[in-house]
C-alpha cells in the first residue's frame, strides 16, 4: 500500500469515529439513531412560547372569575365578553390617563363602551379602586345606578340634581363618567358659549354623546 492509500485510509477511519463520537454525544441512551434533540428547552421569545403566552390570555374567563378593571393589563381585559385587544388597551390607556375608574359608572367614559357593553362586562368585573371593591354585577342593568336603583330597591336617589350652570370643577368630576378632563372641557364649553339650555345641551362638549347624556340625565339639570 502506498503512502497516499494509507493516508486516505486513515482519513475515512477518523471521520467515521467522529461521526461516531457524534452521534453518541447527541442521542439519548436507548433511542433509536437519528433521534436527536435540537432544543432542549425554548427560550423565552421563542414562538412557541409567545403563542403559548397568547392563549393563556386568550382563554374564556372560568365560572366566577373577576378581572380588576382598576389593575389589570391591556391583555386580561381582552379576555372579557365582546371586549378585544383595541378597546383593552383603550380602557388601560384612558386608566392611566384619569385614573382608576372605581365602579361600573367610571367605565362609561371610555370611548366605545355604552349600555349593551356595560350589561355584557359588568358581572365580570371588580374595581380594587372602588368603596369596598365591589363587584359590577351589583348593577341591576344599563342606567340603573345612575338612577339609584342597582342594590336600592329600584328607587331614584335622593341626591340633588347639580346644576350644570353652576357646578365646580370638582362638583362636574364628582359625576359618574365624567373624570377631570371632561370636567374642564364642561366648564370650558360654559364660558366660551354661556350657560346650558338643557341637559341636552351637553352635546356642545366633545366626547360627550347620547348615551353619556342620557346617564346623567337623572344627575344634574340647568337653571
Amino acid at each position: 500500500m502506498s503512502p497516499t492509500e494509507r493516508r486516505a485510509l486513515l482519513l475515512l477511519v477518523s471521520l467515521g469515529l467522529a461521526g461516531q463520537g457524534v452521534r453518541w454525544w447527541a442521542t439519548r441512551p436507548g433511542e433509536a439513531p437519528g433521534q436527536i434533540e435540537l432544543l432542549a428547552a425554548l427560550p423565552p421569545k421563542s414562538p412557541l412560547a409567545h403563542r403559548d403566552s397568547v392563549l393563556a390570555l386568550s382563554r374564556p374567563l372560568a365560572p366566577g372569575e373577576k378581572i380588576d378593571a382598576d389593575r389589570a393589563t391591556a391583555g386580561e381585559l381582552a379576555r372579557l365578553p365582546r371586549v378585544g385587544l383595541a378597546l383593552a388597551k383603550a380602557i388601560v390607556a384612558d386608566r392611566e390617563a384619569q385614573g382608576p375608574f372605581g365602579g361600573v359608572e367610571g367605565l362609561d367614559r371610555v370611548p366605545g363602551i355604552g349600555p349593551g357593553m356595560l350589561g355584557a362586562i359588568g358581572p365580570h368585573l371588580v374595581f380594587s379602586a372602588g368603596s369596598g371593591a365591589r363587584a359590577s354585577g351589583q348593577f341591576a342593568r344599563p342606567g340603573a345606578y345612575l338612577a339609584g336603583e342597582a342594590g336600592g330597591g329600584g328607587h331614584q336617589s335622593a341626591t340633588a340634581a347639580l346644576n350644570l350652570n353652576s357646578a365646580s370643577l370638582s362638583e362636574l368630576d364628582a359625576l359618574p363618567g365624567i373624570g377631570p378632563a371632561r370636567a374642564a372641557a364642561i366648564l370650558q364649553e360654559r364660558e366660551a358659549r354661556g350657560p346650558f339650555t338643557s341637559v341636552e345641551a351637553l352635546s356642545r362638549v366633545t366626547g360627550l354623546g347620547p348615551s353619556a347624556i342620557a346617564r346623567l340625565r337623572d344627575r344634574v339639570t340647568v337653571r
